[in-house]
């Protein structure tokens, strides 16, 4: 077999190997993923049949929705009412697991910010499962700022954590989830800046 024969097999090997990780990680595994090890969990949405089985395989005991319906953008929030009404009941059912909703934009406000580092400070409601509709973009910056509130990441350590390529994505320089983590400030700089 002649060298460039080789290479093309190769190529198409990772691809395919690429296309496959893609799917399992969207369509079987929601995009979950372990952002701290027994401590948060980030997720794309899982269907209320599937819920239990993460959550007690994980131990999690709170889980911070931030879909809210009605944003009119069905590419990057395209929540449907009932679906989150079917998560919290679907949650409600399992006995001391938490549901708090903290609908969010892909670049959070303060409001959000405060809810979020809320439920954070609650050591009660670990281990969390943050999630979003695809899990990539609202439960990732999330899972950045929780990083850099509560793990003393850098703000360029936990953007770099976000994505595993940040070149070209939502999170890279000049974008607004990039610029957002980049400018972010957390709690503690905020108080000592304050002294």
């Amino acid at each position: 077999m002649k060298l460039r024969s080789k290479l093309f097999i190769a190529v198409g090997i990772i691809i395919l190997v690429g296309v496959g990780k893609y799917v399992y990680d969207m369509n079987i595994n929601h995009n979950f993923e372990t952002i701290t090890e027994g401590k948060v969990y980030k997720s794309g949405v899982i269907p209320p049949e599937q819920l239990a089985d993460y959550i007690k395989k994980y131990k999690i005991k709170s889980v911070v929705d931030l879909r809210f319906p009605g944003t009119g953008d069905d590419i990057n929030n395209p929540e449907i009412p009932v679906e989150l009404t079917a998560e919290k009941e679907a949650i409600a059912k399992i006995k001391g697991v938490n549901y708090f909703n903290n609908g969010s934009e892909q670049v959070p406000n303060q409001k959000n910010i405060d809810v979020f580092t809320k439920i954070m400070d609650n050591k009660a409601n670990y281990p969390v499962l943050i999630h979003c509709y695809h899990g990539t973009g609202r439960a990732e910056m999330y899972s950045a700022i929780y990083r850099i509130e509560y793990e003393n990441f850098t703000n360029e350590e936990a953007r770099n954590s976000a994505r595993t390529l940040i070149k070209w994505s939502s999170f890279d320089n000049g974008k607004p989830k990039g610029e957002y983590l980049k400018a972010y400030k957390s709690r503690k700089q905020l108080a000592g800046e304050k002294k």
